[in-house]
C-alpha cells in the first residue's frame, strides 16, 4: 500500500479524533522513523508488510483513545522531543506560555530555578536549555516520573539537578524562580473522562478543594524558599485565575498577574515575593 493511501485510510479510521490527520501522520512517522516532510515528499512509496502491520496496530490502539504520545513514546515541547510514559503528564502547547513568560522576567544571569512536579521535565529542562547560565532543579514525588525527567535531561543535554520529594519539602533554596504545573483539576470534573487525560496519572491531574489544594500548598511553601524579589509562577485551570491571584496576594506577593494561553484562556499566574522588611 502506498503511503498516501495508507494515510487516507487512517484519517478515515481516526475520524472521531479532532486531530485525525496529524495523528495518522505522527504514527506513520514513528513506524517509518521519518519526518512528516519525508512522508509528503515520498507519498507514492510502498509500505512493506511489516510496516503495515505495525501501523495497523498503532491505529487500533489510537481508535480506543490511547494518546499518540503514549503510542510513539514522545511529544514535542518548545521545539524539542521529550520522552513520555504513562507515569507522566503529556506536555501540552498551552504550558509553553509558562516558558514564554518566565524568559521575560528580570532575573539574575545565573538565576536559581526549581520546577515542582516536573513529570517529563519539560518545563525545567526547557528553561535550562533556553538560559544555560540558570541553575535548574527538577522535583517530583514520583520516582518513575523523575526517571523520565532524568532521561530527557540526558538526551537533550540539560545540566539540571533532579530531586525526589513533595513540592518544596526537599529543597533548601533560596530560589530566584519557582515554577510549577501542579494538579489542578477537581475530582468531579467531567473532562477527566474525555480525551488523553483518561490515560494520564490521576495523581498528576486531580487536587482536592476544587482543584486548588496543591496550588495552595505551593504558594504557602514558596515564601520561605524564595529570595527577596523572587518569582513564583503557577499553571492552573482557565477558571482558577482569580482564586490563584488571591492566594498569591494573601501570601504577600506583589506584581501579581495572569497570562493567557494560545487559546486566550487564563493559564499562568505569577507574583513577586517581597519580604516584610523590604
Amino acid at each position: 500500500m502506498r503511503i498516501d493511501v495508507a494515510l487516507r485510510d487512517a484519517r478515515s479510521r481516526l475520524a472521531s479524533s479532532p486531530s485525525a490527520s496529524l495523528d495518522a501522520e505522527l504514527l506513520l512517522c514513528h513506524v517509518l522513523k521519518q519526518t512528516r516532510t519525508w512522508l509528503f515528499t515520498w507519498s507514492d512509496r510502498e509500505l512493506d508488510a511489516d510496516q503495515l502491520v505495525a501501523f495497523e496496530a498503532l491505529l487500533a490502539r489510537r481508535q480506543t483513545g490511547e494518546p499518540v504520545a503514549h503510542l510513539t513514546g514522545e511529544r514535542e515541547f518548545f521545539g524539542r522531543p521529550f520522552r513520555v510514559t504513562a507515569d507522566t503528564l503529556i506536555p501540552r502547547p498551552d504550558t509553553e506560555t509558562l516558558i514564554d513568560v518566565a524568559l521575560t522576567l528580570p532575573l539574575p544571569k545565573s538565576a536559581t530555578v526549581v520546577d515542582l512536579g516536573t513529570g517529563t521535565g519539560a518545563i525545567g529542562i526547557t528553561l535550562a536549555l533556553e538560559q544555560p547560565d540558570w541553575q535548574v532543579t527538577l522535583v517530583d514525588y514520583s520516582d518513575a516520573a523523575l526517571q523520565v525527567a532524568q532521561y530527557n535531561a540526558g538526551q537533550l543535554g540539560a545540566p539540571v539537578r533532579c530531586v525526589a520529594g513533595s513540592w518544596l519539602t526537599p529543597c533548601d533554596g533560596p530560589f530566584d524562580l519557582i515554577v510549577s504545573n501542579p494538579p489542578y483539576i477537581d475530582a468531579a470534573d467531567h473532562h477527566l473522562d474525555e480525551g488523553d487525560v483518561r490515560f494520564e496519572p490521576r495523581s498528576a491531574l486531580v487536587a482536592e478543594n476544587h482543584g486548588l489544594a496543591d496550588l495552595s500548598d505551593i504558594v504557602r511553601q514558596a515564601s520561605g524558599k524564595l529570595v527577596d524579589g523572587g518569582w513564583l509562577m503557577l499553571e492552573h485551570g482557565f477558571e482558577q485565575s482569580e482564586a490563584v491571584r488571591t492566594l498569591l496576594a494573601e501570601a504577600g506577593f506583589d506584581q501579581v498577574r495572569t497570562a493567557q494561553d494560545l487559546g486566550g484562556n487564563d493559564r499562568v499566574t505569577l507574583g513577586r515575593f517581597a519580604s516584610a522588611s523590604s
